[in-house]
């Protein structure tokens, strides 16, 4: 194997270097007004540094279009069935029996189930799911089908 010759720094070659690169001149360097805490209150802090990132979500929201919904419905559907075959599988069949009994009652071409549903049915771990549980459904113009926790 070939050795690596290893480069050797000198200290004035170094510093011969540092003083060829530019000092950035007093004209580019910007000077900062001096300000008291105690001139701007709270809502006026808030106002300045969130300006802009407020206009630009208003308007996001703007450009949104509202979905419509076409039907909304509330069912309360028995996970019992998913108590059947091992233990340690019954939230898993739980989610799997609620997206089946959603499929048969609303014919979605794609179903969401949210996020605090998953919840629910996970709450007490994979061993216990819930007996049933109440949800509200939306469907829109789209066919999606979300589902939500009903209380």
């Amino acid at each position: 194997m070939a050795k690596k010759k290893s480069k050797e720094i000198n200290l004035d070659d170094l510093e011969e270097e540092l003083v060829e690169t530019e000092v950035p001149e007093e004209e580019d360097i910007e000077e900062i007004e001096e300000f008291s805490l105690d001139e701007i209150s709270e809502e006026e802090e808030v106002s300045e540094v969130f300006e802009e990132e407020l206009e630009e979500f208003e308007e996001l929201e703007e450009e949104a279009p509202k979905e419509e919904i076409i039907d909304e419905r509330i069912y309360v559907i028995p996970l019992a069935k998913a108590r059947r075959g091992p233990r340690n599988k019954w939230a898993k069949k739980g989610v799997r029996y609620l997206r089946e009994f959603m499929q048969q009652h609303f014919k979605p071409e794609s179903l969401v189930i949210s996020q605090e549903v998953n919840e629910a049915i996970w709450a007490r771990g994979i061993q216990k799911p819930p007996r049933k549980i109440k949800i509200r459904a939306t469907k829109n113009i789209d066919g999606l089908v979300v589902c939500y926790l009903a209380e």
